[in-house]
């Protein structure tokens, strides 16, 4: 009788867990191909400049696309079921990037889109008005993420800096 390929994959990893020198998983690596900001969302016009200050709902948006190649370094393929992390600009937490469920295949890689709509602040408007204006920043994806690991259930692991990075783009307003 021959065991089931799913029981061997977890016993493997269940395995190598016991050795003191090899992770059960090894970190996959986040690159940011490609990050935008699409639109800028102003509800109110002067209004909205006004939510802002006194934190009402109607607050300006950010529309921002990331394009990320997520990379498996491990042997065998992992389900994740969320990378959750938080963007940082120039030092700033700018808000959550969430990304459920990302297949990767064995050593492979994939590609995932995150659209993220961040609320625009009195602490956060002036970095999105750097982007917005084609001024270079800094930005950082710090987090974790979580691996169904099968028989051994949804393990989670970090944080750590998942990707960083420089970003400048075209402007998209003139002031």
């Amino acid at each position: 009788m021959r065991p089931l390929p799913a029981v061997t994959a977890a016993t493997t990893l269940l395995l190598s867990a016991c050795t003191p020198t090899q992770p059960i998983v090894q970190i996959p690596k986040i690159q940011v191909q490609d990050v935008q900001l699409t639109r800028l969302d102003l509800p109110g016009g002067l209004a909205s400049l006004a939510a802002v200050f006194n934190g009402l709902p109607g607050a300006p948006v950010a529309h921002i696309l990331m394009d990320l190649q997520v990379t498996n370094p491990n042997p065998l393929p992992l389900r994740m079921t969320n990378i959750a992390a938080d963007l940082i600009i120039d030092g700033q937490n700018m808000g959550r990037v969430d990304l459920p469920n990302v297949d990767l295949p064995a050593r492979g890689a994939t590609q995932q889109l995150a659209e993220i709509a961040l609320p625009v602040s009195t602490q956060t408007a002036q970095n999105i008005l750097k982007v917005a204006r084609g001024q270079l920043v800094t930005y950082r994806l710090d987090g974790t993420f979580s691996v169904n690991m099968g028989l051994l259930g949804v393990q989670t692991f970090g944080p750590y800096t998942l990707s960083q990075g420089q970003w400048k783009q075209k402007a998209v307003i003139n002031f």
